[in-house]
């Protein structure tokens, strides 16, 4: 995957549809995850007219860790990327753990909107039950991150090791306790062999991605919701297990230019599966 260069020295992997439009969808993926989870939906943004851009997140795949990173900084390398490709106004949607990282595009000048799939809010916040209704295994993990990294890092190789070489045929037992029936029903097929890879690229070289997302959603993201000024859509399923339905509730309360979609039988997974239509179709809008 092509590389860019950071003006730290760093290097970020993306994948782009070389539409040559100053116009983007640039997408963030969920923790964790990979820039090929967009791939499918790239076809779609070029028939739109749009340059559609992923990148895999700081310490993912083969981009280059980003040690003690806040959410804000994904602005630093969207940035970048955006200069590199000439772009002017853009999107971002992101999905799970690159919602937050979504919105930090809030504060960048060429940002024209948000979209959000279920997106995680803050840990910490007094009005935000953070892990109620989530699978044991983020109880589990959201606990070794707050005793720190040397922590969060034995607990994913002890724990998550699997996820390095999962296949399609395993996917659903891997996820364990993150996934109910919605998400199963959509992990079959074309659809579990892609999730299946995009774990393995993500994973390639090191958990330092997912070690790095999960230490910045414990801490401060560097921004304040109230502050966003841009349109602000958050789709939200009711059957999720990974990101409970109440964060998109508690996100959508803080953000004063936001509208809360919810959708009813759907979980994590299948609500992206289900509506890249709908969801390009409103980032189109907010481009035009």
């Amino acid at each position: 995957m092509p590389q860019i260069k950071m003006k730290d020295g760093r290097e970020i992997e993306i994948l782009d549809n070389a539409l040559p439009s100053p116009k983007a969808i640039v997408f963030h993926h969920g923790t964790p995850s990979h820039a090929s989870r967009w791939a499918p939906w790239f076809a779609q943004c070029t028939a739109l007219g749009f340059r559609a851009i992923s990148y895999s997140r700081a310490g993912y795949g083969t981009s280059d860790r980003n040690v003690g990173r806040r959410v804000i900084d994904v602005n630093n390398d969207i940035s970048r990327i955006l200069d590199e490709k000439s772009v002017s106004e853009f999107v971002s949607i992101g999905t799970s753990g690159g919602g937050p990282h979504a919105l930090a595009n809030a504060f960048e000048p060429r940002n024209r909107g948000v979209i959000t799939l279920a997106s995680v809010g803050k840990h910490g916040a007094t009005d935000l039950d953070f892990l109620h209704g989530m699978g044991q295994e983020n109880h589990d993990e959201f606990g070794a991150a707050l005793k720190g990294e040397i922590v969060l890092q034995d607990w994913l190789n002890a724990h998550m090791a699997e996820f390095k070489n999962v296949t399609g045929d395993q996917i659903i037992q891997s996820l364990g306790g993150l996934i109910g029936d919605a998400d199963k029903r959509v992990l079959t097929g074309d659809f579990a062999a892609e999730s299946a890879s995009v774990f393995r690229n993500s994973l390639a070289v090191s958990f330092d991605g997912w070690i790095d997302d999960d230490l910045a959603f414990v801490k401060e993201w560097g921004f304040d919701l109230g502050d966003i000024k841009v349109p602000v859509k958050i789709w939200q399923g009711d059957q999720d297990l990974m990101v409970p339905f109440a964060h998109s509730e508690w996100l959508a309360s803080k953000i004063s230019t936001s509208e809360l979609t919810s959708i009813q039988g759907h979980g994590h997974l299948s609500l992206v599966a289900a509506y890249r239509s709908e969801v390009l179709a409103q980032a189109a809008k907010l481009l035009s």
